[in-house]
């Protein structure tokens, strides 16, 4: 029997929601949700917080408070309403709140996270989304599954990476299942551990341009992306570890990235992009940046 909680049509054809929805990755950020920061600190089960830590890095968290406000005024000056997650002890990665839900055309997704430290998040997502009646899609049951892996690529398409962890091939599949119902094409994409989520090395800018670290993918995702007339900006593997291709769409041309990233912002700015780059050190030390860090309620439709 079909949960009261979910809108999904078990046999397709769900119909679009009219606002908090997205049919893009670069349309223009209406609303957005924000993890909360109190308790966030870095944690040692993930790659990039040790190899920060091996480096001799110290987590601050007043310059952490400081950094996370900035990247609000960036949301705020760009006209983007931000909504913060309530905070709790026992969550501290919960800041990352791209894992904990994805935004599909048909409304949201609650996810199903692959870290013990994790596990709990869906609750509080579930919640937020109740309390402020957004219609839920549907929550991910067959296997782990974080939103820094899926991305609805462009209108019709949704890609999807995948790792066996983060997101294991069961939770793959299941939303494959809903996706290809709906009538979309769901393009999966497996790669190593390490790089945690394909957001680290992959991100739209705006339409039909994208940032790819092609050091680190394999020429199966390189050759479809060009086969969809999509130019790609080549970014280092250097900066793929300090989580420089980690960034946020704005839409009109405009997106948001970490003021480390230099490559990229240089890059972006020389294809006539907008950019807005604060500092986000603790946050990309510990092993997520600005994409990790939202989830989009609403994308206006390009």
């Amino acid at each position: 029997m079909k949960s009261n909680f979910f809108r999904r049509n078990e046999q397709g054809r769900t119909s679009r929601l009219d606002y908090w929805s997205m049919d893009s990755e670069y349309a223009e950020l209406q609303e957005v949700l924000i993890g909360p920061m109190d308790y966030y600190d870095w944690q040692t089960g993930n790659a990039m917080s040790r190899r920060s830590l091996r480096l001799g890095r110290e987590y601050d968290k007043q310059v952490a408070q400081q950094q996370y406000q900035e990247m609000l005024d960036v949301y705020k000056h760009c006209g983007v309403k931000t909504h913060i997650l309530e905070a709790s002890e026992h969550l501290p990665y919960q800041i990352y709140a791209r894992d904990s839900s994805v935004l599909t055309p048909w409304g949201p997704v609650v996810t199903q996270m692959y870290s013990p430290w994790r596990r709990g998040e869906w609750a509080e997502v579930m919640r937020f989304y109740q309390e402020n009646d957004i219609p839920i899609y549907d929550a991910i049951t067959a296997g782990s599954f974080e939103g820094g892996d899926f991305m609805v690529l462009e209108p019709g398409v949704i890609l999807c990476g995948y790792t066996g962890e983060r997101t294991s091939e069961a939770g793959l599949n299941q939303m494959r299942s809903w996706v290809e119902k709906e009538g979309w094409e769901f393009k999966s994409y497996q790669f190593d551990p390490y790089f945690l989520h394909l957001d680290v090395k992959f991100a739209m800018l705006s339409e039909k341009l994208a940032a790819v670290c092609t050091q680190a993918v394999e020429d199966e995702l390189l050759d479809w992306l060009k086969a969809r007339g999509i130019e790609i900006i080549d970014i280092s593997y250097r900066s793929v570890l300090e989580l420089g291709v980690n960034v946020v769409a704005l839409g009109k041309d405009r997106v948001l990235i970490p003021e480390a990233s230099t490559e990229l912002v240089g890059k972006a700015k020389a294809h006539g992009l907008e950019v807005y780059a604060p500092d986000m050190s603790m946050f990309t030390s510990g092993g997520g940046g600005v994409h990790c860090m939202c989830q989009p309620l609403s994308r206006k439709d390009a």
